[in-house]
């Protein structure tokens, strides 16, 4: 059992993760579920709190996001991604070679080693490149700061940029409001529990997200069955994944990348930079507001980038086909880019 102090800790921060959801949602903030307990966790991971979300928790909230995701999910998504292919795929490879620049820099300036460098800079899943960062024998603790780092960084960024192009009545929780039938809320825990489980027997890649989106995504669009999120299980998913990303930032690990973190943060901004500066791009090449443009491109997590796209008057089809794709161009390029970018690192007499 845990100790009373451990107890109070979340207590703490469950008070304080709703008092700044609240300010943030106040003030029209998109994905203010989110944002609000990710910072306050980041804010009790540092300080020393000893919290952590435990895996299957995040893997649950990973599933209902994908449930939400499955019900804006129209057959548009697929017309989407074939009529403007072209350039969707010029989307993802800019977003990869971007990431594989920065890896090489902070190969080649000896800030992270080679193939650490490249799953950290990879914009693909979080969780996906730390696990095949371990595998390919990089540093996971390395990979998982700067992914994480940049997802929190991406996450505030989006919704800051959201906050300009949503009004007030297409926040997150206000359209989780409606109540939901509970044969209809059965059969989407259903769709979470099944799909996710066939993503992993599969070996899919952020199997917990991407199979109930998959899933859910056919049998609500053929009327097989309804797809509907009641708003307390969401909120509750919305501030799973925020506290799992922001307690994975601890004293351990500050101490661990103290020498490297001002090339990550570096690396982190120009990153986030470089996609916006294209996103502008595609606005004039794409009949598509910026918004969407930039939750498109932007180098965050798959979950989160959904998350802000169904909370604002993003185009949500547009912006799940590429990041689905670069997800999976990400992983599958991602042990080629590593070795390209390991060979980058300077010889001992460099």
């Amino acid at each position: 059992m845990p100790d009373l102090r451990t107890v109070f800790r979340w207590i703490a921060l469950l008070a304080a993760s709703a008092f700044l959801a609240a300010a943030l949602n106040l003030a029209r903030f998109p994905a203010a579920l989110l944002l609000g307990p990710m910072l306050v966790a980041i804010v009790f991971g540092i300080r020393g709190a000893g919290l952590a979300l435990p895996r299957p928790l995040f893997l649950a909230a990973q599933a209902v996001i994908g449930c939400l995701v499955a019900h804006s999910i129209t057959p548009e998504i697929t017309r989407t991604i074939v009529d403007d292919a072209a350039l969707i795929c010029a989307a993802v490879c800019v977003t990869v070679l971007a990431g594989a620049i920065l890896g090489i820099i902070l190969t080649r300036l000896q800030i992270l080693p080679g193939s650490t460098a490249a799953w950290g800079s990879a914009p693909g899943g979080a969780a996906a490149m730390v696990a095949m960062s371990e595998a390919y024998g990089s540093d996971p603790r390395l990979v998982a700061f700067m992914q994480y780092v940049r997802v929190a960084a991406v996450v505030l960024t989006a919704s800051v940029v959201a906050r300009f192009f949503v009004d007030g009545s297409a926040l997150p929780a206000v359209a989780a409001a409606e109540p939901a039938p509970a044969l209809s809320v059965l059969a989407t825990l259903g769709i979470a529990a099944l799909g996710a489980g066939l993503a992993m027997l599969l070996h899919i890649p952020a199997a917990a997200l991407v199979g109930p989106m998959l899933l859910g995504a056919v049998l609500h669009t053929t009327g097989i069955a309804s797809v509907s999120v009641p708003g307390a299980l969401l909120d509750a998913a919305y501030a799973g994944i925020g506290w799992y990303v922001g307690l994975r930032f601890n004293r351990e690990t500050l101490r661990a990348v103290w020498h490297a973190l001002p090339g990550i943060l570096v690396a982190t901004v120009a990153i986030i930079v470089l996609c916006g500066s294209w996103a502008w791009g595609l606005t004039f090449l794409l009949p598509i507001d910026f918004l969407t443009a930039f939750l498109a491109t932007s180098p965050g997590g798959l979950d989160s980038v959904a998350i802000i796209a169904v909370g604002s008057k993003a185009d949500v089809s547009f912006v799940l086909g590429v990041q689905t794709l670069r997800l999976f161009t990400v992983l599958l390029t991602g042990p080629i880019l590593a070795r390209w970018i390991a060979r980058a690192a300077p010889g001992p007499g460099a």
